[in-house]
């Protein structure tokens, strides 16, 4: 079934849960992209969109059945959360109680564990406008869902717009205080996807610093600037030109997957966060977000949870709060409280041929050195 004629929203069976439940799969079309997602998890199983040349292929990794979704454990396409990335120990404190979580990740709790988000059959209502076509996505997590406090209601809106912009603005709001941290878990390659790799991407952060991390892959606490590392990407760089340098940061994760502290402009306003180009078809992925942080994956472990996919085949440009906020007193808040509205915005803009201006040098003298500062909590007052 088609929403508003030909090329606008089709909704159409894609399976049905081991319960029975169905869960649907639905495309948005412009005149150059064509996105899908499915029901269930809220999942982003394609991105279609053209080279410098107008030849459109599959930008984003994912699975053809509903099986495969149901046995992934990458969290591909994914909608995430409630709280996406690590919590140290599966526990944190809040109001003088204890909360524990599943230890889904050695000791650690991650993306909301084994029942988060991306498990869960969401209500969509498919919607067009002058401006685009999208859909509402709408879930209640219950209070003690994962281990979580409070009851969670979420709205989420996907928004193809007519400018190629791939829009996703996160709602919620909760009936007693919880940490919250959602986040949008694509995998992306630009050349096409299939075989290879995303090694000759080239990447621009917004960052002149980012948060380290320990043994298990959970931050320490400090805020080390990028200079002189190989997570300076403050100039466009090529993602395999240091990737296997000597580092302790690169070899404890087998690669990046860090948690980048991002420059902010307007405050809690919508800034620009990353570009990533694939020189060779012209793609260009370009992100923006009111999120003061973004996870730089670049799929280190793939060959080993997908057996579709080979080690590096896409990476992820995961924008979020930080990881282990709700253990971290120098991070910015993540807990939303009742009469508050989470609310945030994240927009991935695809273009080809290189047709925008380059991103600025956050190297020059517009950005001195000096030290990094986690930014202030973005949730609404």
């Amino acid at each position: 079934m088609s929403i508003g004629g030909p090329g606008r929203v089709t909704r159409e069976w894609f399976g049905a849960l081991p319960d029975g439940r169905k869960v649907e799969r639905f495309v948005l079309r412009n005149r150059r992209m064509e996105v899908g997602f499915i029901s269930y998890g809220g999942i982003v199983t394609s991105i279609r969109v053209p080279d410098q040349g107008g030849r459109p292929a599959e930008v984003t990794l994912g699975h053809d059945t509903l099986r495969a979704y149901l046995e992934d454990t990458r969290w591909f396409g994914a909608l995430v959360g409630r709280y996406a990335n690590r919590i140290a120990g599966g526990r944190f404190s809040l109001d003088g109680r204890d909360y524990s979580l599943e230890r889904n990740d050695g000791p650690n709790h991650l993306h909301g564990g084994s029942s988060g988000l991306d498990k869960a059959l969401w209500e969509v209502e498919p919607w067009v406008s002058a401006d685009g076509e999208g859909a509402v996505l709408r879930y209640t997590s219950p209070a003690g869902d994962g281990g979580y406090p409070g009851r969670l209601t979420l709205r989420v809106t996907y928004t193809l717009t007519h400018d190629d912009e791939l829009i996703f603005d996160y709602h919620g709001t909760t009936d007693a205080p919880t940490p919250v941290n959602l986040t949008q878990h694509s995998y992306f390659n630009l050349s096409g996807t299939g075989p290879g790799d995303i090694l000759d991407h080239e990447l621009w952060v917004n960052a002149r610093g980012f948060t380290p991390v320990g043994p298990t892959l959970v931050p320490t606490g400090e805020f080390r600037g990028v200079e002189g590392t190989p997570f300076d990407f403050t100039t466009p760089a090529r993602i395999g030109s240091r990737i296997d340098q000597p580092d302790e940061q690169l070899a404890r994760c087998g690669g990046y997957d860090h948690n980048f502290v991002l420059e902010r402009q307007g405050g809690s306003g919508l800034s620009l966060a990353a570009r990533l180009v694939e020189p060779r078809s012209g793609r260009v992925l370009t992100v923006f977000t009111t999120e003061p942080g973004l996870q730089f994956y670049s799929g280190n472990a793939l060959e080993t949870h997908a057996g579709d996919y080979g080690p590096r085949a896409g990476l992820t440009l995961e924008t979020q709060h930080f990881p282990d906020s709700p253990n971290q007193p120098g991070f910015p808040d993540t807990v939303l409280r009742p009469g508050h509205e989470l609310a945030s915005r994240t927009v991935y803009k695809f273009s080809a041929g290189h047709a925008e201006a380059p991103p600025p040098n956050l190297s020059g003298s517009a950005h001195p050195a000096g030290p990094i500062h986690p930014p202030p909590s973005i949730q609404d007052p």
